[in-house]
């Protein structure tokens, strides 16, 4: 059987790891328990996320035991990792309820049926620590000048940073050793941006407990031009079907760029590298059947094979004449016409701002019915409607569908 690091490797996962030659043995001799901790910050996962599930997925699939933690505890302070400004503080109920809805996200990806993953919150622990104890048992095996070293802080010190941002690494470093005591956990996982703490956690077990564990964290999910990837106008890619529709989501994955295809293939849907390979290599108007293989499997994982059908036909509906646009985003028109053009798509959130909607007029990348919309102040009419609709399209590629309630 395939070695799990070498499947994480081929499909471009790793970045960085404490000690290769001694993980790549420990999954060979024995089923790891390994973990990825997930800050309760918004009441959705979003496409950030996504690639770090789909590597617990794999490991899974392999054999080994994931831990999603949700930061019940951690939360309440906030990372600062690639962060240049202070966290927003969150509520207790906050917190509670986002931890909630993250549980119920995890499904999609992994099996949790008899012990096979576990769903953790730090909260358990963190939230009962006495601060003197905490300081006297944990706080003595940190020195401050090598956490200042970390890149994670060192980007804020002009700027500033609080005292209950810098303990956020005790607290990670904290979770790591419970994890390990409590359930054998021997791996932390996390994005790239997470090794400063990874590495805390591991020494802090060595020292602590004298065991060894491992830490690895993955590429971030980023463009070949190095920008993050899973921005829209909206803001974050959400892997809630009430923040960002299947259509939506389906569409944001059919459109990137060619040079991330074989890359996106490989970190985001579970096909055969073979197939992933031979898929990258397509080229011009060949590689539209990669992006629409790619946007397929995506959808289909995190949404369900039926909301990923339905966003197949809806696009397939535009482009190639065939399919349904019934599953199109719609925009229902509050009131009654005649309306501004400009209100109806800054209500809709179709852009973000009136002043962002004036400026994709004026670059001609507004159509309502195919026509080009070169009026600020255009009004929509009885007559811009069929049957109750119309077809509006931000850019080249992106398609709503204008209804009348």
């Amino acid at each position: 059987m395939t070695n799990a690091y070498d499947i994480l490797c081929e499909r471009g996962f790793v970045a960085q790891c404490t000690n290769e030659e001694e993980l790549r043995k420990l999954f060979q001799e024995e089923r790891v328990t390994f973990y990825i901790g997930f800050d309760p910050t918004a009441d959705s996962l979003h496409a950030g996320h996504f690639i770090a599930l789909m590597a617990m997925a794999h490991l899974q699939r392999a054999g080994h035991r994931p831990i999603c933690l949700v930061g019940g505890g951690t939360g309440t302070v906030g990372d600062p990792s690639g962060r240049t400004d202070m966290r927003k503080m969150l509520t207790d109920e906050d917190i509670a309820h986002n931890c909630e809805k993250f549980k119920k996200q995890f499904a999609r990806f992994l099996d949790f049926s008899e012990g096979k993953a576990l769903i953790v919150d730090n909260g358990e622990w963190l939230r009962k620590l006495n601060y003197i104890e905490l300081l006297r048992d944990v706080g003595a095996s940190f020195t401050v000048n090598r956490m200042l070293a970390a890149e994670c802080y060192k980007q804020r010190w002009d700027k500033g940073l609080t005292f209950l941002e810098f303990n956020y690494m005790v607290m990670q470093a904290y979770d790591f050793l419970e994890l390990n005591r409590r359930y054998g956990c021997k791996l932390e996982m996390g994005g790239d941006d997470q090794w400063s703490n990874i590495i805390a956690g591991v020494e802090l077990n060595r020292r602590k407990n004298g065991t060894s564990v491992y830490g690895l964290t993955n590429r971030l999910l980023t463009k070949s031009d190095g920008k993050k990837m899973g921005k829209t106008a909206g803001g974050a890619l959400w892997l809630d079907p009430e923040k960002t529709s299947p259509y939506e989501f389906y569409q944001y994955w059919r459109n990137v760029d060619d040079a991330d295809v074989e890359k996106c293939l490989a970190l985001l849907t579970f096909l055969p590298m073979e197939e992933v390979r031979r898929l990258g290599k397509l080229k011009d108007a060949e590689i539209n059947k990669a992006k629409s293989i790619l946007a397929y499997e995506v959808t289909k994982i995190v949404h369900g094979q039926e909301e990923a059908e339905r966003a197949k036909n809806a696009a397939e509906a535009l482009f190639s004449g065939v399919g349904s646009n019934a599953d199109m985003p719609e925009i229902r028109l509050e009131g009654t016409l005649p309306q501004k053009l400009l209100d109806i798509i800054a209500t809709s959130k179709i852009v973000p701002s009136k002043s962002e909607g004036r400026r994709l007029i004026q670059q001609g990348a507004l159509s309502l019915n195919d026509q080009k919309i070169q009026d600020v102040d255009y009004i929509v009419t009885a007559d811009d409607l069929s049957e109750g609709t119309a077809l509006v399209r931000k850019g080249k590629k992106k398609y709503y569908k204008l209804v009348l309630q």
